[in-house]
């Protein structure tokens, strides 16, 4: 088994910790059936979100969807002048059996327009 990052990103409709936890749940479970990943292939997750979302951690609705023995972390994302606002991240580090070009990096909703070129 090898050792892989995925990359992935969401964004919701406004701050509020229900849409948080249903975004991050919808994104963490396409990322997993994407790549064909269990719990057990996880390492950590490191998630990241846009200043403008404080209602919660994502890594608590990660716990919550039974992610509960893998390293999460957030972190807040740069501010960076005309940035999409209200963006959840994430990268993932894994043990698979795919190569690198058959990793698939998730972006949904309206974070498709970070990664046109891989977006879901």
């Amino acid at each position: 088994m090898t050792v892989r990052a995925i990359r992935g990103a969401i964004q919701i409709d406004r701050d509020d910790p229900v849409l948080m936890q249903e975004a991050v749940t919808e994104l963490v479970s396409k990322v997993l059936e994407a790549n064909q990943l269990t719990n057990t292939d996880l390492i950590s997750l490191l998630f990241t979100c846009t200043p403008d979302l404080v209602s919660d951690f994502p890594a608590a609705s990660a716990r919550a969807m039974g992610l509960e023995k893998v390293p999460l972390i957030c972190a807040v994302e740069m501010a960076v002048a005309a940035s999409l606002p209200r963006t959840i991240r994430l990268m993932l580090h894994c043990h698979t059996e795919l190569d690198q070009d058959q990793i698939s990096h998730i972006y949904l909703r309206g974070a498709v327009i970070l990664r046109k070129d891989i977006a879901q």
